[in-house]
């Protein structure tokens, strides 16, 4: 298995974060993944590879950069299937909160991390089951895929490609699963996507000073 966090190289907090997390998990070999910026020209990018550009049009964060991310993840996607081999992704603001399991039962695709925003639901259960905290991934901060999830996601994506959490989506994806006790949890102090809308659903915004909106 494979373990990557999505890391804006170009930028110092970023970078800063992603190497916490890393540091927060030495007992897997993960490594830094460029992510696409709007710098890249990403409504281009979305073009030159069939994705639809119509969902990305929200109130809750700025256009090109919710593309970024999920162009990001979608590269990571392609390159799943290009190696034939189980990643670990993660977003750079998660951080292991408590042990990361070497063996996670799935089928395709698991959710790791703990809802970062809005409300949601408990599992009746521990271990893996169903998509249970939202009927889509509570943020897209901390996920194991397999190269079968990853051409189904591809795939799908050729249709209605969507911000990346909510495209990971029950109604589109009944197999989607998630793990619980979370062992991964996102401690942002900074949103780079997000417009001020989008934060006050965040679980660490506080409407002050302490948050910044790059």
């Amino acid at each position: 298995m494979k373990s990557f966090v999505i890391t804006i190289k170009s930028l110092e907090q970023s970078v800063k974060v992603a190497q916490r997390c890393i540091d927060s998990m030495p007992e897997y070999d993960v490594q830094m993944f460029s992510a696409v910026t709007p710098n890249d020209d990403p409504i281009a990018i979305l073009k030159s590879k069939g994705l639809p550009e119509e969902k990305f049009e929200e109130i809750y964060s700025y256009k090109d950069k919710c593309i970024s991310a999920f162009l990001s993840h979608y590269s990571l996607w392609e390159q799943c299937v290009e190696d034939n081999e189980e990643y670990q992704i993660f977003e750079h603001d998660a951080i292991t909160v408590s042990n990361v399991p070497r063996y996670i039962p799935y089928k395709h695709c698991v959710s790791i991390g703990a809802p970062s925003y809005g409300k949601y639901k408990l599992p009746e259960m521990l271990g893996t089951s169903s998509l249970f905290s939202k009927p889509y991934f509570p943020g897209a901060h901390a996920y194991r895929l397999k190269p079968s999830g990853a051409k189904l996601l591809i795939e799908r994506a050729k249709i209605d490609a969507a911000p990346t959490d909510v495209f990971l989506h029950i109604n589109r994806f009944p197999w989607l699963q998630e793990y619980y006790p979370w062992p991964v949890e996102a401690k942002d102090s900074f949103s780079t996507i997000q417009k001020t809308e989008g934060c006050l659903a965040k679980h660490r915004w506080d409407g002050g000073e302490k948050y910044e909106i790059l």
